[in-house]
């Protein structure tokens, strides 16, 4: 008994201690060599990332500079002061010290507000902890080869059978652990196709992201079996041949607001590689804490740091893909949906169980949030994961269904090249059940990925006013058709790298071009006559 009350005593005086400690985001007054960045993209993004923005017609701006670094150095510099991350698109670092040390920042020259995730400090609110995600750690079930369901729900099979399986697409993973990826055999073929491209731990900042191996389920393995994870006629996920970044974001260990700030460095981090998909499987509303808390109504999506950094990945073009959370829809003040998934630029998943009904504990959506939430549904209930032994098992969780979908929609983008991130979200919208009749328990219900394809080639074609490139993705034969008149129309292919690798003069209305020599990957294709111009992607296999 004496030595229970010592602990006891020895945990009150830790918290005692660390309630002394403050968390807040330092806005910072601007950016060192703006213009100068801007006009030379190449010094703050990859190509492929400037590829991505321009093919979507998304703007290179100030918010992709950096953070002034000397800045950063000068805050690190300061007593008592702890920096924790950055963001280059709120120009903003995240702090840890006490209320004094951090308030004392104000008094520097580039500091331009302050900001406590303590909102006492602030506004102040008061909600009692809970989870950020919760995954059931028992199985349901231990069955072989049963991803079928999960993935013929969805209809991404029949994108599978078109052979539109992510292949040339970028997915970032956003998580909070990825033990035994690098070596599991349901990566191998990851690993062999060199689609496997490594990542960063924001939390213990290491690049390898590998390192951390908690003792239970390994959350980030599991979902990122459901989109990359193959065994020879036992598993297949929703995007088996795309290209996957790995971030952990997540820090399994505490509830703090530090963790929104290092999801946005990585959501920063994946747009400057060009990153297409993001899939987060994480929530955000209460913390250690509970002058850290938000409130339901805060749940609104413009809100929270990480739903405005979300957002902001949304208007960068990266399609962000996160689950609703498993609070239910009976728990009171702390149900709904949480941060960044209440978010309009999010495309939010709810989860179903193997015959399409609502999982009792996947969120609904509320009055709270500006759009339907969540967007859609997918087989969070009974669904198959690979984990980190190894061993395929159904597990439940919103936290499955989000990167189900995930890489559902990676690989309908990759059918539709020319689409932007907000058409692809439309479209799977419209594909769903219940799409003239969304709720907030399966929102738009469940989407059929090859209704939402036809859907967008319909509206594609549309948009392309007398242009038509097919097929796309393409193995040796591009056939171009333009309705052209009397008018002499160039084509020109740049690869990722903006280098030219084929130009034709055309001035037929049909053409058909030989790219066999071309290597696998993405370019761009610009027709231009002297009255148009149109820019195009295609995939080479």
């Amino acid at each position: 008994m004496k030595k229970k009350l010592l602990l006891l005593g020895l945990v009150l005086c830790q918290y005692v201690a660390f309630s002394q400690i403050q968390d807040a985001w330092v806005y910072l007054t601007d950016k060192a060599n703006v213009q100068a960045s801007i006009d030379n993209p190449n010094t703050i993004l990859t190509q492929r990332a400037i590829d991505r923005k321009n093919a979507h017609g998304v703007a290179i701006d100030e918010r992709d500079v950096p953070v002034n670094e000397s800045y950063i150095s000068q805050l690190k510099m300061k007593t008592g002061i702890t920096v924790m991350a950055k963001s280059k698109w709120f120009n903003a670092v995240h702090v840890r010290g006490t209320e004094t040390d951090i308030n004392a920042l104000s008094g520097l020259g580039f500091v331009a507000s302050i900001d406590f995730a303590d909102k006492s400090l602030n506004a102040g609110r008061t909600l009692k902890q809970k989870a950020k995600f919760n995954v059931e750690d028992s199985q349901v079930t231990f069955v072989y080869g049963n991803a079928q369901n999960q993935v013929e729900m969805i209809n991404a099979d029949a994108l599978h059978f078109q052979d539109f399986t992510g292949a040339g697409m970028l997915v970032a993973v956003l998580d909070a652990s990825f033990t035994n990826v690098n070596t599991m055999v349901a990566f191998q073929r990851l690993r062999d196709a060199g689609d496997l491209l490594g990542g960063y731990d924001f939390v213990d900042r290491t690049s390898d992201v590998y390192a951390f191996n908690p003792s239970g389920i390994s959350h980030g393995t599991m979902v990122l079996s459901t989109m990359a994870g193959f065994i020879q006629d036992q598993y297949v996920g929703t995007a088996p041949d795309a290209s996957y970044y790995l971030f952990r974001t997540e820090d399994v260990s505490s509830e703090n607001p530090v963790e929104m700030s290092y999801w946005v460095e990585a959501a920063e981090r994946a747009d400057s590689l060009g990153v297409d998909v993001i899939n987060s499987s994480l929530a955000y509303k209460d913390f250690d804490g509970t002058n850290y808390d938000y409130t339901a109504a805060e749940m609104n999506g413009i809100t929270a740091f990480i739903s405005k950094g979300a957002n902001i990945a949304s208007e960068k073009g990266i399609l962000v893909v996160n689950s609703a959370g498993n609070s239910g829809p009976n728990d009171g003040a702390n149900g709904g949906i949480w941060a960044p998934a209440d978010a309009e630029g999010v495309l939010t998943i709810g989860a179903v169980d193997a015959g399409g009904t609502i999982a009792s504990f996947s969120s609904r959506g509320s009055d709270f949030q500006s759009a339907i939430k969540p967007d859609v549904v997918a087989q969070g209930q009974g669904a198959y994961v690979v984990d980190k032994f190894g061993s395929i098992g159904a597990y439940n969780g919103t936290s499955f269904s989000s990167p189900i979908m995930a890489g559902g929609v990676t690989s309908l983008w990759q059918a539709l090249p020319n689409a932007s991130n907000a058409e692809i979200m439309d479209y799977v919208r419209e594909s769903a059940s219940q799409y003239t009749t969304p709720d907030y328990d399966y929102g738009y219900g469940i989407p059929d990925l090859q209704l939402a394809l036809n859907i967008g080639l319909s509206v594609q074609e549309e948009k392309t006013k007398g242009f038509k490139i097919f097929p796309n993705p393409v193995n040796n034969i591009l056939h171009v058709k333009a309705l052209i008149g009397n008018e002499q129309l160039l084509m020109t292919i740049y690869n990722v790298l903006g280098k030219i690798v084929l130009q034709k003069h055309m001035t037929d209305s049909a053409n058909s071009i030989d790219v066999s020599a071309m290597t696998s990957g993405l370019y761009i294709i610009k027709l231009q006559s002297e009255h148009t111009s149109k820019t195009f992607k295609i995939i080479k296999s």
